[in-house]
């Protein structure tokens, strides 16, 4: 009778030790993490204004993490090969995705068969940054401001050009706003990228453009590049002098380009919350602040729950510009 006793409570106390050891070990893991290098994918080629803000918050995070942070660039299909690559990763915080606009709001209406769910598919961890695109045009331009351009638009039969970085990108949509808002013409004229979009617009091959400082900065301190106005709902301190679109009589056209961190959906949420305080720390350092907002960019660090409401507010708002552009491509 003992030794039943005995047995009986050896069992109780070994399936004690079994439940303790469930409860303890996801806190441990947690403890632990990151235990290894974390990487994250930026679906751009490097040096453009997302890859290098990505690396200066990333670099400073690291701090905090106590493990390096290695940026993976990995373009292509306007941030969908990343995506894709995300969707079917393990859900361990180890490999994250720098998502914008475009790919978790833009692309959902752009593209017909899209292989991933913007919302379903992944876990937001932080917004990043966010800047808003700049109107130029040529130094042989004849218009000075907004309303000029307007005019000029108005005076053509065919109305005037515009560069961007590609169907279904910020600066195409943003034309397509301009035009609708302005009562003008536009003839969108898609490049692979900024670089070839802006050397067309220097060259004059194109009458105007949208887009971020960073990505025309050389043009634009070069004099190659006259900066109108900023699709935004106020000035930025970089540019204090280059008034809203919203001033120059057009309150609609302004779009916030906006970049987050993500994890693949099912990551945990003290994983989540782990990197969120190193990236929000890194993102409100002087450090991080001093190198971004000569970039004429801001940073907007906050909660992931802040990052999935862009998201969803994004995709319907934007989405609607989209079917307003007539734009669509097959994925």
């Amino acid at each position: 009778m003992k030794s039943r006793v005995h047995g009986f409570a050896a069992a109780v106390l070994c399936g004690i030790a079994c439940v303790v050891a469930l409860l303890v070990a996801p806190a441990l893991a947690v403890d632990d993490f990151p235990s290894r290098p974390v990487t994250i994918i930026v679906p751009f080629p490097p040096g453009g204004s997302s890859d290098i803000v990505m690396r200066i918050a990333s670099q400073k995070a690291s701090e905090s993490l106590k493990q390096p942070i290695i940026i993976e660039n990995r373009p292509g299909g306007a941030g969908n090969v990343a995506a894709v690559t995300i969707k079917h990763a393990t859900p361990d915080g180890y490999l994250l995705m720098m998502g914008h606009t475009g790919t978790h709001a833009i692309n959902a209406t752009l593209y017909t068969n899209l292989s991933f769910d913007p919302v379903k598919d992944f876990q937001p961890i932080v917004p990043l940054i966010s800047f808003n695109n700049i109107l130029l045009v040529p130094e042989g331009s004849p218009v000075k401001s907004v309303k000029e351009l307007v005019a000029l638009a108005k005076s053509k039969p065919e109305g005037l050009s515009y560069a961007s970085q590609g169907v279904g990108t910020g600066g195409h949509l943003l034309g397509v706003l301009l035009a609708k808002h302005a009562g003008i013409k536009l003839l969108h004229v898609p490049y692979r990228g900024i670089a070839p979009a802006a050397v067309d617009a220097v060259a004059g091959r194109v009458d105007m453009l949208f887009s971020s400082y960073l990505s025309s900065a050389s043009y634009i301190e070069g004099g190659k590049l006259r900066m109108l106005a900023i699709a935004g709902s106020e000035r930025h301190p970089g540019i204090p002098n280059v008034p809203t679109l919203a001033e120059e009589g057009f309150p609609d056209v302004q779009m916030q380009q906006w970049f987050g961190l993500f994890a693949p959906a099912g990551t945990s949420r003290p994983v989540v919350d782990k990197l969120n305080a190193a990236f929000v720390a890194a993102l409100n350092s002087e450090e991080v602040k001093s190198r971004v907002l000569p970039q004429v960019a801001i940073v907007i660090p906050g909660t992931p729950e802040d990052l999935a409401a862009m998201v969803s507010r994004d995709m319907v708002r934007l989405g609607q510009v989209v079917k307003d552009s007539g734009a669509q491509i097959a994925q």
